[in-house]
């Protein structure tokens, strides 16, 4: 498929000389640069979380940052870590397993929401921090 566009000359100037550069075609330099900056494939996400990561595209710039800074509960964390240890000496009941394996996979979902999140952001160009806020003061 074929498309033409109209660059700022300053992206086309950075482009034209990191393909000199690197010895590469311009045009896999502009691809490469769209491909990498996408969100995230839905389609590659478990079907299970699929809709919530869906309707992420939907929320405002605060409600991004808020689930890209998201924290499991420390309570919850604290009984994974203790489940976590528990099953190394594998002595955890039937019940006890299901629970670790409930709360591993929530901590894996929430994982996914905090990066799919985090790279809406950066597309939208709002990332959760720039470089002038994580100089020291």
């Amino acid at each position: 498929m074929q498309l033409t566009i109209d660059l700022p000359e300053s992206a086309f100037e950075r482009l034209s000389r990191l393909a000199e550069l690197t010895n590469q075609p311009l045009s896999n330099l502009v691809i490469q640069s769209i491909t990498g900056n996408l969100p995230p494939a839905i389609e590659m996400a478990p079907a299970e979380i699929r809709t919530e990561l869906l309707a992420l595209q939907t929320l405002s710039v605060e409600a991004l940052r808020q689930i890209a800074q998201s924290q499991i509960p420390p309570a919850q964390q604290e009984r994974h870590i203790a489940l976590l240890e528990r099953n190394q000496e594998s002595s955890l009941s039937e019940a006890e397993q299901q629970e670790l394996q409930q709360l591993s996979q929530a901590a894996d979902q929430l994982m996914l929401k905090k990066a799919h999140a985090s790279a809406m952001l950066r597309w939208q160009g709002k990332p959760i921090r720039d470089l002038r806020q994580l100089a020291p003061n």
